[in-house]
């Protein structure tokens, strides 16, 4: 498979691969994807005093389009508040790193990953 310039500089140089500490309160934390068909992205944010994304990690397991996928959300999520992070659509995602229709699930999924994170931290929140 034929993956995009975008893709590869992504995939073979990443940024914000780690982790963050989940017992953080102000740390949102998300595993999705589904290890049988071979991609699993967990995606951490941390939220500022001022409700922006401070920090944001990931780890990702999975074709190269998972994981640039992910680096490249992690990088668009930094700075933003949580409603204008979870507008960031899968679409775009694809659009941007021109991702074959084949591989559409892998931007799903960080979709998924970054709502997932933030209903984590708005949980947390909530339980104070």
């Amino acid at each position: 498979m034929n993956y995009s310039k975008r893709v590869m500089d992504l995939y073979e140089n990443p940024k914000n691969i780690g982790k963050l500490d989940e017992d953080d309160q102000n740390v949102g934390t998300s595993v999705v994807g589904s290890p049988s068909c071979g991609d699993v992205i967990k995606f951490q944010i941390r939220v500022d005093d001022g409700g922006k994304i401070a920090d944001a990690k990931f780890k990702a397991f999975g074709c190269g389009a998972a994981i640039a996928s992910s680096a490249l959300v992690a990088d668009w999520v930094h700075g933003k508040s949580l409603d204008e992070a979870q507008h960031i659509t899968n679409t775009e995602v694809a659009d941007y790193l021109s991702l074959p229709p084949v591989k559409a699930h892998c931007s799903v999924l960080v979709e998924e990953a970054v709502t997932k994170a933030i209903e984590n931290y708005l949980s947390k929140k909530k339980g104070n």
